[in-house]
């Protein structure tokens, strides 16, 4: 059974840093490209970064680019989202995913369940 686990997120505020885990197990890591994604209260899921799985294929979308880092440990089967000079329009509710590299949801075929992160001004 394949599971993701996020965590890390919470309350911050403006211009301050966070750093979001996504920890997956049941499938090998090492194989997927990992991708995040963010959903604010109203709004579509956006595409947010995604890592290859190779780790040294990024890309980022323009809104936080500069701002949020992405690395992967394949032998702990995590990635890591570290978010940083976070404004309040950061906030939603922040998922990882598992699946074919790419910037769309569809190219992914594994979620997990989402951890908030609130930025306040």
């Amino acid at each position: 059974q394949v599971q993701l686990v996020e965590s890390g997120g919470g309350l911050v505020q403006a211009g301050g840093s966070l750093r979001l885990s996504c920890a997956a197990s049941g499938l090998t890591f090492s194989r997927y490209a990992v991708g995040w994604f963010r959903q604010a209260p109203g709004k579509e899921r956006d595409f947010v970064a995604t890592i290859g799985w190779n780790t040294g294929t990024t890309h980022y979308a323009d809104s936080v680019k500069g701002r949020f880092s992405l690395s992967r440990d394949n032998a702990k089967s995590t990635v890591y989202l570290q978010m940083s000079t976070l404004k309040p329009e950061d906030t939603a509710v922040y998922y990882c995913a598992l699946g074919i590299y790419g910037f769309t949801s569809g190219r992914y075929d594994y979620w997990g369940q989402g951890t908030q992160v609130t930025v306040s001004s």
